[in-house]
């Protein structure tokens, strides 16, 4: 836990970035009627009857210091789907980065053999020597800011019923520009000093 809230405590550099990584199964839901449009006093009014399109999966990341963030919409959440986000981090997003350091849950996909599985040996080893992974502890996911901008984007993007993947990734990338233009960050006040004060429970005598 002290790795994280240290890590979250560090100042900004731009060669050693923050990534904060999380992913989100998300159900497609298609309306079965048309829904009534807003009028003037009167809500959007939608049947409550509706049709299961299957899912998709969220891929977030999320650099909390500099206020950007980005969704990834896939079919699944694999070790091969992990490999391509993180290979599109560093080589997309963070290409002048000299270590990106990513802050995940312990899924069992999320390691670096996930890399090796998907890419050619070198291209893992290239890829790894660019990422330091740090994994919140069991039963510690609430410690990854990755899981609050994942509700905020439920919040304010995913409330309404899409009904395919398209859909998904238009209204995503659309929140997602517009959050990332106003540099919206999380206000992280959990530090190392307060977790010694109000969890030493969990600190072994």
């Amino acid at each position: 836990m002290e790795d994280i809230l240290d890590l979250y405590a560090e100042p900004y550099d731009r060669r050693y970035p923050l990534v904060c990584f999380d992913e989100k199964l998300y159900q497609l839901v298609r309306e079965t009627r048309q829904a009534l449009p807003v009028r003037p006093g009167r809500p959007r009014r939608y049947d409550y009857e509706y049709r299961r399109e299957g899912t998709c999966n969220l891929f977030m990341c999320v650099e909390p210091l500099r206020g950007w963030r980005h969704v990834e919409v896939t079919d699944r959440r694999t070790a091969q789907d992990f490999a391509a986000c993180m290979k599109e981090l560093v080589d997309v997003h963070f290409p002048e980065a000299d270590v990106i350091s990513v802050v995940l849950d312990n899924l069992n996909t999320h390691t670096p053999a996930a890399l090796y599985a998907a890419f050619r040996p070198a291209e893992a080893c290239r890829l790894l020597r660019r990422l330091d992974f740090h994994y919140t502890p069991k039963h510690g996911s609430w410690l990854n800011m990755a899981e609050i901008e994942l509700a905020v984007l439920s919040t304010q993007c995913l409330a309404p019923r899409l009904g395919n993947q398209a859909t998904v990734h238009r209204t995503i990338a659309a929140w997602e520009q517009d959050r990332n233009a106003a540099q919206a960050t999380v206000n992280w006040q959990f530090t190392t000093a307060k977790a010694r004060r109000k969890l030493k429970r969990l600190y072994p005598l």
